[in-house]
């Protein structure tokens, strides 16, 4: 199963995921991650706090929705609530579609200390609902049942 992981820059929040769900997934399952308006570079702070949890950051990089028009994605997470707003693009086709909304811990203000408390709490939410995702029962679920689970997690 192939999941996408949308915000508007995939510089933090969708590349957090991807990395976390791709860090916990067993075979069969894989994240991708992608922008509506993709920055062109990950967040150097985001690459560092997926290294201090011990997540591999290998094949990381920011890159547009267009990228996946060839292989569409069996499901599309958006992240952000810019991301949430915009139309899922044709030829993801009949991709499921899940709004994970998350404050971005690349706007906080404040120390250094408090920057990097806000990009940890970000990862750990992230890691809750890839893990609450991942302990689904995929077998039994059908199509409408997926859906309603999906927005569930959104709101863990």
């Amino acid at each position: 199963m192939r999941v996408l992981f949308m915000c508007t820059a995939n510089s933090c929040r969708s590349i957090l995921a991807q990395a976390i769900f791709n860090h916990l997934a067993p075979s069969g399952f894989k994240a991708l991650s992608a922008g509506s308006f993709p920055k062109g570079q990950v967040l150097p702070r985001s690459l560092a706090t997926l290294q201090q949890a011990g997540i591999a950051i290998e094949g990381l990089y920011s890159k547009g929705n267009e990228a996946f028009a060839d292989h569409p994605p069996e499901i599309v997470i958006t992240v952000c609530d810019k991301a949430a707003d915009e139309t899922c693009p044709v030829y993801f086709g009949p991709a499921l579609k899940a709004h994970w909304g998350l404050e971005d811990p690349s706007e906080v203000i404040g120390d250094e200390a408090a920057i990097e408390a806000a990009f940890r709490a970000t990862l750990a939410r992230i890691e809750r609902r890839c893990q609450a995702f991942l302990d689904l029962p995929f077998a039994t679920l059908s199509r409408t049942e997926l859906k309603h689970e999906l927005d569930r997690i959104g709101s863990l």
